[in-house]
């Protein structure tokens, strides 16, 4: 099993999302940033060097917010894909510089509501979806 941090940042009720490029596994799909655990890194430490390392951020302010198992099934039968991952899932509520895409076809912020009809990788809707009603409890409050 992989353990995968990832940052859900959120600016003015929009949400960044990436889309993968055509050349890596499940090609254009989008997701939100962040990637694996590297040896004796804690989740938080992976977090913030994965969106260092993808969009040249710092993150300054963010907070647990959703972890699940999730099971790709192409790569169960294949122990060096491994397919299995534990996913912590992080709102990131502030961070300095700039945003740069260092790693993605393409950024785009968008709305909770469009994440629903993006194609979004399927490990990442269980968190969309709680991640629209965490929104949408915010802009009720």
């Amino acid at each position: 099993m992989k353990h995968v941090a990832v940052g859900i940042i959120i600016d003015n009720w929009r949400v960044l999302v990436c889309q993968r490029k055509p050349t890596v596994p499940y090609p254009l799909k989008w997701e939100f940033p962040g990637g694996k655990l590297e040896h004796n890194e804690t989740v938080v430490q992976a977090l913030l060097r994965e969106l260092r390392e993808e969009l040249s951020i710092e993150v300054t302010a963010h907070e647990a917010f959703f972890e699940q198992d999730w099971v790709y099934e192409e790569g169960v039968d294949d122990p060096v894909k491994d397919g299995t991952f534990m996913v912590s899932y992080f709102l990131i509520h502030s961070y300095r510089g700039t945003l740069a895409n260092l790693a993605f076809r393409q950024i785009e912020w968008v709305t909770p509501s469009q994440l629903l009809t993006m194609d979004i990788l399927d490990g990442n809707r269980r968190a969309i979806e709680r991640l629209v009603s965490y929104i949408q409890g915010q802009n009720e409050a």
